[in-house]
């Protein structure tokens, strides 16, 4: 089980700033999509070449143009791009052609994806990398979460990675823990604690555990 800290509410220093606290606990950095349209993909390049030994992921929610869309993001330096699971399959095929002509990944993210079940079992037959289940924060603020949907995308996926993200913090990670992801997102869970290399690092050591 993997790490990955999502950055959506900082401008480039402010990222840099926070990766370099909790670098060594963290597996994957996500430019978050409020930063990519803040910023550009010069924030994925920046992040890249400031941390490489991490992986870097660009949360661009691809929704067309899927193999033009991961190229550019590959030469920016992203090791993971994110496509919508709402896409039509020709633009999850197009970036899955892409990202391994690149040797790049691909994350589909199921945000508003009805048929979680149904969908996953078709996204997953595309190839693709991870599937994220993900309460974004307009769910959140509704009080959902994605535990049962992460269940549904557990039962039918047979060969991509899943993922879960969405108001994850210390206090809630054993129960993600116990939905028994292959990755666990985590943005404001730790980027807005006051020690956020001391809340990462306990983070880190439950995931690991699993």
């Amino acid at each position: 089980m993997e790490l990955q800290l999502a950055l959506d509410l900082v401008d480039i220093p402010g990222a840099k700033q926070v990766v370099k606290e909790v670098a060594e606990y963290i597996d994957i950095v996500e430019i978050g999509t409020p930063v990519v349209i803040n910023e550009g993909l010069r924030a994925v390049k920046e992040i890249k070449e400031a941390f490489p030994s991490l992986r870097v992921l660009a949360d661009l929610k691809i929704m067309d143009a899927g193999g033009y869309e991961v190229m550019k993001a590959s030469e920016a330096g992203a090791d993971i791009i994110t496509v919508l699971g709402v896409s039509d399959d020709l633009t999850i095929q197009g970036a899955v052609a892409e990202a391994r002509k690149q040797n790049k990944k691909i994350m589909v993210d199921m945000i508003n994806v009805k048929d979680i079940e149904g969908r996953a079992k078709e996204i997953d037959e595309l190839g693709v990398d991870y599937i994220c289940v993900h309460s974004g924060y307009d769910h959140q603020a509704a009080g959902k979460n994605s535990f049962e949907e992460l269940s549904a995308i557990r039962r039918v996926v047979k060969n991509a990675k899943t993922a879960i993200a969405g108001g994850i913090k210390l206090s809630t990670l054993p129960e993600v823990i116990d939905a028994n992801p292959d990755l666990v997102i985590v943005g404001g869970g730790i980027t807005g604690q006051e020690d956020k290399k001391a809340t990462a690092a306990e983070m880190k050591r439950l995931v690991k555990q699993a």
